[in-house]
């Protein structure tokens, strides 16, 4: 496997710098939140979904997974994102989907803002760099009645009514902050969070440290694969009798999205990671069709994420699927109940 996506091993000689960054970012969370006037405050509540760590946690499934949970329920929900990685990344708000229709491209709208403005019916998907102006063009000419802020946890800026939070007990325990870990804060800013969401292997060790910061709530963020999907439906019928494919990823620890695809049961006879949000060229689409010659594979499989980034070659001159990838969180329904009752709350105290 040859893979460009960065290590995340330890590199304990960089921890001195890592412990001044996260020094930094934790007087600048605390500069905003010990004084409340200094965080803007949209009209609607807002529901924060974050890592504690670097990418690779599930965060935008699990966004996807919220707003459907409250577009279900009767709200308007709107998704504001920054547009990371957007190579039109002009100022002012990019109206990605008004909740029926898609209104920008991928340059526009970035991969995981267009991804889920793709998947979502009933949702708006905004994006700007000021999520706060983002929000109020939502309520004001969308009519949202509840946003989600799309990687939020470190948008202190914003005020927030719920900050859920994905982890790991690898996350909680190991404790080296960027650039000799993979925390964008130290450890202690986790307690932040109103809830924390970990795989359900990590519960028991996950919910004692939950206890321990004062964490009243632990959910299990559930990842579930689907059916494989063309990457272009008018392309030919593809077949995966043969269960051997080249894995292709352009997305953070790629690894993880290749053990699934052999935990689906397919032969990954050749895997190639690109670093995350990756802009696909013509030479990557030739080096796909020459590990797909080489190893005799029938068809290549990639992220949902980056199936939207391969579009711009159609016509492919191989067959692409892409992995469908869920995210729930348990028990299905306690969450749901504490959800609308957290954003119900969020309601009343704004009357």
């Amino acid at each position: 496997m040859h893979a460009l996506a960065e290590s995340s091993g330890p590199r304990p000689w960089l921890d001195p710098i890592g412990s001044l960054y996260g020094a930094i970012a934790a007087r600048r969370r605390t500069w905003f939140e010990t004084a409340d006037w200094r965080r803007r405050r949209l009209r609607r509540p807002v529901i924060s979904v974050g890592n504690l760590a670097l990418g690779g946690r599930g965060k935008t499934p699990l966004v996807r997974h919220v707003a459907g949970l409250l577009r279900d329920a009767g709200e308007r929900p709107c998704i504001l994102s920054r547009g990371y990685a957007r190579r039109d990344a002009r100022d002012g708000v990019v109206i990605v989907s008004d909740g029926s229709h898609l209104c920008a491209d991928l340059d526009r709208a970035g991969d995981e803002p267009l991804m889920l403005a793709r998947s979502l019916d009933g949702v708006a998907v905004l994006v700007a760099p000021d999520r706060y102006l983002a929000g109020r063009l939502a309520e004001g000419r969308l009519g949202a009645t509840v946003h989600l802020l799309d990687d939020g946890f470190q948008h202190v800026g914003l005020r927030r009514d719920l900050d859920l939070l994905l982890v790991t007990a690898g996350d909680l325990q190991n404790g080296r902050v960027v650039p000799g870990g993979r925390l964008r804060e130290h450890v202690a800013a986790a307690a932040h969070a109103d809830v924390w969401l970990c795989p359900p292997a990590d519960l028991e060790i996950v919910g004692d440290l939950a206890r321990r910061a004062g964490v009243s709530r632990v959910f299990a963020a559930m990842g579930q694969a689907g059916a494989l999907r063309a990457v272009d439906p008018s392309a030919a019928p593809f077949d995966v009798t043969s269960r051997r494919v080249v894995a292709v990823a352009g997305i953070a620890r790629p690894e993880r999205f290749f053990d699934a695809l052999r935990d689906a049961g397919l032969e990954v006879a050749a895997a190639r990671a690109w670093p995350d949000h990756h802009v696909f060229t013509d030479a990557d689409t030739a080096l796909v069709r020459q590990l797909m010659e080489r190893t005799g594979a029938g068809l290549a499989v990639t992220t949902e994420k980056d199936a939207v980034r391969w579009l711009a070659h159609r016509p492919l001159p191989f067959r692409l699927a892409w992995l469908p990838w869920s995210m729930t969180a348990a028990p299905a329904d306690e969450f749901r109940d504490w959800l609308l009752e957290a954003v119900a709350r969020a309601k009343d105290a704004r009357r």
